[in-house]
């Protein structure tokens, strides 16, 4: 399949600026760039979904550099909704450091700041060299400054977009850079930089958009949303991430794995089949988290994770590490300690019951275990010493909740 087949079978293609794109694409031999802003120290799973395109193609020929801005990270994006807080210029430095080296371990291509270009230009030569080309009702007609007049934009937010286009001009004269892509949201700071090159330079540049993966509901997947999760380890681990991809929604699956793997069409229509046969097995599932999960964190975290499930399915969790406990229990409820305790009052003062009877009918019916094993006596002792590194203590009641104790 050529490779503007694939992207469009894998819903990668919203937008192209050009019919011409299509044999671009095709034959190779671009140079393109993606971009992000440094607003945050990580990149989170919406960005991979976008930056996915960098290996796509360069596999086809094609070479990517991915921009991280600097300049524009300072002054802000319109969302469409309401302004952004201006960053700090030292946490926008060092987001870009942080970016940077995240980017180059999972997307391996150079890596440029705009703020390189953009620091030395002043005011007057912007207006002159690059205002002075773009229409103020041109501007006002894309979508996210329409969308965000309504709530107050500042002359700052207005200007990103040209400052965007500016870019795109710059990398296009100095690298030889003739296509950017990046997701749907960016279609009109794109177009600016067409504009603004045709205008100044009488060449012709190309710009392709993606859909913004998200939710059954339409709510993407980015920091600004609340939900995100994010490729540093530190931040989302290897485990809350192959977890958040598990509970993918049916409907949604296999969607995800044309956008976010490297799987082929067969290979992907196959995994289809057998999840609609059998959707009870989460096989699809299962494919997408072992692809992403290996793709941003190597074979070993990925063997590791599967360690965490079983042991947390089975209930074994003895075997389980102080980290790995760390990673598997964030979110569960978690009750500190300081002494030992006896089970049946450990269990009312965790909220594990609601009642010491209650307790003991949970313990009579074999429906409390503490690190894995069951408990039968109901004057049981909850002691530092059975603790796990002498720290943890796990109790699961029936056979999914889980607790955690931790001794101080």
């Amino acid at each position: 399949m050529k490779l503007y087949d694939d992207l469009k079978w894998r819903g990668l293609i919203q937008d192209i600026s050009s019919p011409k794109l299509e044999k671009k694409l095709n034959n190779g031999g671009l140079t393109f760039y993606i971009g992000t802003d440094p607003t945050a120290d990580s990149l989170h799973l919406g960005h991979y979904s976008s930056f996915l395109i960098t290996k796509r193609l360069a596999n086809a020929g094609h070479t990517p550099l991915i921009l991280v801005g600097g300049a524009t990270g300072l002054v802000g994006d319109p969302r469409g909704t309401n302004e952004r807080n201006l960053a700090v210029k030292e946490e926008v430095e060092k987001n870009f450091l942080k970016l940077k080296e995240q980017v180059q371990k999972n997307f391996p291509y150079e890596v440029v700041n705009n703020y390189d270009w953009v620091k030395d230009i002043t005011i007057i030569d912007f207006l002159r060299e690059y205002g002075k080309h773009i229409n103020v009702n041109y501007m006002l007609n894309k979508d996210t400054v329409k969308r965000q007049l309504t709530t107050g934009l500042s002359y700052a937010e207005f200007s990103y977009m040209l400052i965007q286009g500016l870019d795109f001009k710059h990398l296009h004269e100095t690298r030889g850079v003739d296509l950017q892509v990046a997701g749907s949201d960016q279609w009109g700071n794109i177009t600016t930089g067409i504009e603004l090159t045709r205008k100044t330079t009488g060449d012709e540049i190309y710009g392709l958009t993606m859909p913004l993966i998200t939710d059954s509901r339409g709510v993407k997947f980015g920091k600004s949303e609340g939900n995100a999760v994010w490729l540093d380890k530190t931040k989302t681990s290897a485990y809350e991430l192959y977890q958040f991809l598990l509970n993918s929604e049916d409907d949604m699956v296999i969607e995800y794995l044309k956008r976010l793997t490297f799987l082929s069409k067969e290979e992907i229509e196959q995994i289809e089949k057998e999840h609609l046969e059998s959707p009870h097995l989460r096989i699809a599932q299962k494919k997408l988290a072992s692809e992403i999960t290996i793709d941003l964190h190597g074979q070993k975290e990925y063997d590791n994770v599967l360690k965490i499930t079983n042991s947390l399915f089975t209930g074994d969790v003895k075997n389980l590490t102080s980290s790995e406990i760390e990673q598997s229990f964030k979110g569960v409820p978690t009750t500190q300690i300081d002494t030992n305790k006896n089970i049946v009052d450990l269990l009312v003062e965790s909220d594990i019951t609601v009642s010491k009877r209650e307790a003991r009918e949970f313990i009579k019916n074999n429906a409390i275990t503490v690190n894995g094993d069951k408990i039968l006596d109901e004057n049981f002792e909850v002691t530092k010493n059975i603790a796990i590194d002498n720290k943890y203590i796990i109790i699961r009641k029936g056979k999914k909740k889980y607790y955690l104790i931790i001794f101080i």
